[in-house]
C-alpha cells in the first residue's frame, strides 16, 4: 500500500473526523424520525410527525452533546484505568526515552508522554486528543523482548498515529458508537422487562411492545452502520501508521519483524473493554481466524497482521 504523504493523511483524517461528527447525530435523528413514523397514531399526518420530531430533536442533540463532551474530556483517564497503565519515568528506562526523543526530533514533534503496562505480553498503543495528553503506552513485554530496531519501529508506528491525528479520529468514532451500544442495551433490557410484565398479565400494551421492538430494531441498525464505518476507518489507519513507521525509520523490515513477535503474544490480561482494545497495535481481544473470517473481517478493527507484514516486506 502506497503511503499517501503525511499532510494528505492529516487532511483526510480531519475530513473523516468532521464527517463522523456530522454523520452520527444525523443517524440518531433519522432513526428518531423513523421511530415516530412507525409508532404514530393512525390519524397522524406527515406534518404531525414532523411537529413531534421537532420537539424531540433538541433533547436528543443535547443528550448526545453532553455524552460526547463527558467522554471527550474523560477519555484519557478512562483508557488509563482500563489498561492499568502508569507513567514510565526516564530514569526507569532511558533507552525507550531516547528512541522516542530521537524520532520526535527527526520529525519536529513535541514529545508525547510515555506510559507502561506491567504485562509480559507484547503490545502498544497511542492515545490522546491534543498535545497536552498525547501518550504512547508500551507493555513491559514489548520493551524487554524486542531488539532496539524493532522497538523503535513500534514507537514510530504509534508516533505516526499521533502525527496523522488517528488517535483523535478513533476517539470520536468510539464515543459515538458507544452511544448506540448504550441505546441498544437499554432498549433490550426494557423490551425483555416489558415482555415479562405482559406475560404475567400486569400490562396491557401490545402497542407499547411493538413500539419498543421497532425502537430496538432501529437502534441495532444504527449500531451496525456506525460500527462498520468505525471499523473500516480503524483498519485503514493501521496500514497508514505502518507506512509512516517505515518512512520514519527507513527500516520496514524491523516493523515486520516486530509484528511477527507481537502476533505470538499480544493479549494484555488487564484489557477487557473492546473499545479500548482496538487502540493497540494488535487488538488483544480480536479473534484471529475461524469459519466466519469474511464477516469477522467486516467487523475487525485491524487488518490481518499477516497482510500488514506482507505489505511491509514490499517496501
Amino acid at each position: 500500500m502506497k503511503y499517501v504523504g503525511l499532510q494528505t493523511q492529516i487532511w483526510n483524517n480531519n475530513i473523516r473526523s468532521t464527517i463522523l461528527l456530522i454523520m452520527f447525530p444525523l443517524v440518531i435523528l433519522g432513526l428518531a424520525w423513523l421511530f415516530i413514523y412507525f409508532t404514530r397514531p393512525e390519524h397522524y399526518t406527515i406534518n404531525d410527525i414532523n411537529y413531534t420530531f421537532t420537539g424531540v430533536a433538541p433533547w436528543l442533540i443535547g443528550g448526545v452533546l453532553i455524552w460526547f463532551l463527558i467522554a471527550w474530556y474523560a477519555n484519557t483517564s478512562i483508557i488509563r484505568n482500563a489498561t492499568g497503565a502508569k507513567q514510565l519515568e526516564r530514569k526507569e528506562n532511558k533507552k525507550v526515552y531516547n528512541l522516542l526523543e530521537n524520532l520526535c526530533i527527526a520529525t519536529g514533534m513535541k514529545m508525547p508522554k510515555l506510559n507502561i503496562i506491567e504485562d509480559d505480553s507484547l503490545n502498544a498503543f497511542a492515545s490522546g486528543i491534543n498535545q497536552k495528553n498525547y501518550t504512547i503506552t508500551l507493555s513491559r513485554g514489548i520493551i524487554n523482548k524486542l531488539n532496539d530496531d524493532e522497538l523503535e519501529a513500534v514507537i514510530a508506528h504509534e508516533l505516526s498515529h499521533i502525527r496523522n491525528k488517528d488517535v483523535r479520529l478513533l476517539i470520536v468514532s468510539i464515543i459515538f458508537v458507544g452511544i448506540f451500544a448504550f441505546l441498544v442495551e437499554i432498549l433490550l433490557r426494557s423490551f425483555f422487562y416489558s415482555s415479562m410484565t405482559r406475560s404475567r398479565g400486569r400490562g396491557s400494551g401490545k402497542g407499547r411492545g411493538a413500539g419498543m421492538l421497532i425502537a430496538l430494531a432501529l437502534a441495532i441498525v444504527g449500531f451496525i452502520i456506525t460500527s462498520l464505518f468505525r471499523f473500516a476507518i480503524s483498519r485503514k489507519r493501521e496500514y497508514m501508521a505502518d507506512a509512516g513507521a517505515a518512512q520514519l525509520t527507513k527500516r520496514p523490515g524491523s516493523l515486520a519483524s516486530a509484528l511477527e513477535k507481537i502476533s505470538q503474544n499480544s493479549r494484555i490480561e488487564a484489557v477487557t473493554r473492546k473499545d479500548v482494545a482496538q487502540l493497540f497495535i494488535d487488538n488483544p481481544k480480536e479473534q484471529k481466524k475461524d469459519l466466519f473470517s469474511f464477516f469477522n473481517g467486516l467487523f475487525a478493527t485491524h487488518p490481518p497482521i499477516e497482510k500488514r507484514i506482507s505489505v511491509l516486506r514490499q517496501f
